[in-house]
């Protein structure tokens, strides 16, 4: 993910692989230190579906934590 602030808005969101072609559901929309937030308290099954997209780029949300 590029260089982003804490306080940039993010999507949120949870992509569902068990749907044939794959279904995004929308968790949160707002600042990424709260959608980080909000990740971290998911199980460890849904964040392995949890992305953070922004303006110019969509991030795996445990990709990012693992930088």
């Amino acid at each position: 993910m590029r260089s982003t602030s804490d306080s940039v808005s993010v999507r949120l969101y949870l992509l569902d692989g068990d749907v044939e072609g794959g279904a995004t559901s929308s968790l949160f929309y707002g600042p990424l230190a709260e959608a980080l937030h909000i990740a971290a308290q998911q199980s460890a099954e849904v964040q392995e579906g949890l992305y953070i997209a922004t303006d110019n780029d969509v991030v795996a949300y445990l990709d990012l934590i693992e930088e």
